[in-house]
């Protein structure tokens, strides 16, 4: 886990130099139609939920998370010729995420799959593969090939107008690549929340808007590497019950973008759990989160809509190292295999 991590900058550039251009045939698969529909499980639908917040709030283009088993289960009759089906599956091989993009092209959706395998059954069955080129991952826990899909479904999401890069120079993305860079580089940043982590009974992870995706991902991989029970929150769900039961025995990891609607209200967050006794980490952020918790670590130097792609990586940092001071196993986590497997039946 710990090598895959610090593959993560050449993976971005990989991956970004075989997408990048792939945008003009994004495009012409949306001509005509007008929502997005994005199909996924686990990390992969993580991905997903950045790309739904960048679609929306970025290119104005009502997007959704479906539910596969409409289609692997109650085998739905929907009308889908005004939709672009994004299938996010790091093999290309999940049963019921292959199956998913089938019905939804037999139900007239144009689909558009994101894989890291050349030639798997997803990119087969797609009007367009987008290979992710996050090359051989051998953790079980998924790193750079998530990583890149954040990439993916960004380009996507700048294909179809949220204007990633306004100038068109693709500046910006040779500063996702950069920042990812970095966050490897100063690694050792995240170790004083360890013990944090470590010592308490619970911990919940939460973030909000562009960010969410994030702390969704993070809670899982400290759940499923760690072995660990978190919950994973968006701020407005956690203020709304969660947080009446939190105390001194917790701690909180909170996500956060240099900028944006949702910084100072994280940051509000912080203060609030810190009141009750939490300890809290934060990652990213401006300058006042980062003094509202009890342990920062820096994030990207990047807009709210990419910064997910940078934050992911001090948090894969974080979890890799905590499991190790647990005991764990961090590649290969107790009951986990590689390519997730649903009941299609």
């Amino acid at each position: 886990m710990a090598r895959e991590i610090a593959e993560q900058p050449a993976a971005v550039r990989r991956a970004l130099e075989a997408l990048l251009p792939l945008r003009a045939d994004v495009r012409a698969l949306f001509a005509d139609r007008r929502r997005v529909l994005l199909v996924a499980r686990g990390s992969s639908d993580h991905a997903a939920i950045h790309g739904r917040y960048l679609l929306e709030a970025c290119a104005g283009i009502p997007a959704s998370l479906a539910a596969p088993s409409i289609a692997t289960h109650y085998r739905a009759d929907l009308d889908l010729a005004d939709t672009l089906v994004v299938a996010i599956s790091q093999s290309g091989t999940t049963e019921e995420i292959v199956a998913t993009a089938d019905w939804a092209r037999g139900h007239g959706a144009a689909v558009v799959a994101v894989t890291n395998v050349e030639g798997s059954l997803l990119a087969k069955g797609a009007d367009l593969a987008l290979v992710t080129q996050a090359g051989p991952e051998l953790a079980v826990p998924a790193t750079k090939s998530h990583l890149t899909q954040l990439v993916a479904v960004a380009v996507v999401a700048d294909a179809l107008g949220a204007e990633v890069d306004p100038e068109g120079s693709d500046d910006q993305w040779r500063r996702v690549a950069e920042e990812v860079a970095l966050a490897v580089e100063r690694a050792q940043l995240v170790e004083p929340a360890v013990p944090l982590l470590q010592a308490a009974e619970h911990v919940v992870v939460s973030g909000r808007g562009m960010c969410l995706a994030t702390a969704l991902e993070t809670a899982l991989k400290i759940e499923e590497t760690c072995l660990v029970p978190v919950r994973g929150y968006s701020y407005a769900d956690l203020r709304h019950g969660p947080i009446s039961v939190v105390g001194p025995d917790v701690a909180a990891v909170l996500v956060a973008a240099q900028d944006g609607p949702m910084t100072a209200a994280m940051t509000d967050v912080a203060d609030d759990l810190r009141r009750r006794g939490a300890r809290v980490v934060g990652i990213g952020g401006d300058i006042p989160f980062a003094r509202a918790c009890d342990v920062h670590v820096p994030g990207p130097d990047l807009p709210e809509p990419l910064a997910p792609i940078g934050l992911v990586v001090p948090a894969q940092l974080l979890v890799e190292r905590l499991a190790r001071a647990l005991g764990r196993d961090p590649d290969s986590p107790r009951g986990l295999a590689k390519v997730t497997r649903t009941d299609t039946h």
